[in-house]
């Protein structure tokens, strides 16, 4: 066994003495290489205008759906799909022919029932007059106020029935309830319909529209500024919009409301933001970017050329040239872009010489030259 362990404790130590030997040629190589010459930016402090964007989408302030509260067939349709609509506006007829005619029969019985109860009044007059007379047995005369409360509560009855009938021939017509526009119809002449479940047509309001955006929990208190001060928000355009087509809505917006609740799973509550909309360019549903200008005069940030940063699986880096010249890799966070220069929230410091030309060839230490960077 002593045999056996020997020579393998040899072979581990001189791999050992290779391996040190091996960097210690590369760390000499290294050595031995001239400084490579890079160009360099000195990090300072400065004020920027920029904009914040969140994901929003766009949203009626007023949407409602409308469905057939009686069944029957579709006889009238009073509109134009896509057709801006007024309050009060009729939309849509369904047949009402059967209803009518429950409306006729219901006012019949309430007149008989009205006329049962001028005969029951009649009567129990008098009954009345004749007890007083000793005319007539005591059991009359309570038969006939019976039947005289029992017409009364007839005819309350027939009442409620026409009121309830009435209804249904009032509902057999569909107005709108506010001004918007209306949609595609669900439903073409001569459809049956049934009450409470065929969705007709939604209607929507257009002017303002409303864009929904989830807003970080940290940003609350910026939100709640902007929110309080509205008048000069819209002047200074605080608020603008980023269309799908990756134009800015001309018209500047306002925070309406900021949802009551943040959302513990995303750590986000909803803003919701105002626009108007006199031109109907925004539709409801559409997925924009809602651009918060942060332009905070007392607000200093730190910039670097935004050439200057190294994206390495997805983190970001710049290279820091210290006093010895050796340039240091700095892992960064990076803020908002503007155009050439991007804003570094933390990773490097004020007054730090940062490589701009140069620094996909260094490595963590390499030996640097300032100066003109070498043309490939």
């Amino acid at each position: 066994m002593k045999n056996r362990t020997l020579p393998l404790s040899i072979v581990f130590s001189c791999m050992i003495i290779f391996i040190s030997c091996g960097d210690n040629k590369n760390d000499d190589k290294q050595k031995s290489l001239p400084p490579q010459p890079v160009n360099v930016d000195v990090v300072k402090k400065g004020s920027a205008v920029y904009y914040d964007e969140y994901p929003s989408t766009t949203t009626a302030l007023n949407q409602v759906d409308l469905r057939a509260q009686v069944t029957g067939y579709i006889t009238g349709i009073y509109f134009k799909d896509g057709q801006h609509v007024g309050k009060g506006q009729k939309l849509y007829e369904i047949d009402r022919q059967q209803y009518l005619a429950n409306y006729d029969q219901a006012v019949a019985n309430l007149n008989v029932s009205k006329a049962n109860l001028a005969k029951a009044q009649q009567d129990a007059d008098r009954y009345n007059d004749l007890l007083k007379q000793d005319a007539i047995a005591k059991q009359v005369y309570d038969h006939a106020i019976s039947d005289l409360q029992s017409a009364k509560m007839q005819v309350e009855a027939s009442n409620s029935n026409v009121r309830n009938v009435q209804q249904t021939v009032k509902y057999s017509s569909i107005y709108s309830s506010f001004a918007g526009t209306i949609g595609i119809s669900q439903v073409k002449m001569g459809a049956l319909v049934t009450a409470n479940q065929t969705l007709l047509n939604t209607i929507s309001s257009e002017d303002p529209m409303a864009v929904d955006v989830a807003v970080d929990q940290k940003e609350i208190p910026r939100f709640i500024r902007l929110q309080q001060n509205p008048s000069s928000i819209i002047k200074d355009s605080v608020f603008t919009l980023r269309l799908p087509d990756n134009s800015v809505y001309a018209q500047a917006g306002k925070v309406s409301f900021i949802d009551r609740a943040v959302d513990p799973q995303t750590g986000t509550i909803k803003a919701r933001l105002v626009f108007a909309n006199q031109k109907n360019i925004l539709k409801s549903g559409m997925n924009t970017s809602v651009r918060i200008r942060n332009n905070n005069p007392d607000s200093l940030f730190l910039l670097i050329p935004y050439k200057a940063v190294i994206e390495q699986m997805g983190e970001y880096f710049v290279f820091v040239v210290n006093d010895s010249s050796k340039a240091i890799q700095h892992k960064i966070s990076l803020g908002t872009r503007i155009n050439d220069k991007v804003i570094v929230k933390q990773g490097v410091n004020e007054g730090d010489k940062i490589v701009t030309d140069g620094g996909q060839k260094l490595r963590d230490s390499t030996t640097v030259q300032i100066g003109p960077s070498k043309k490939q």
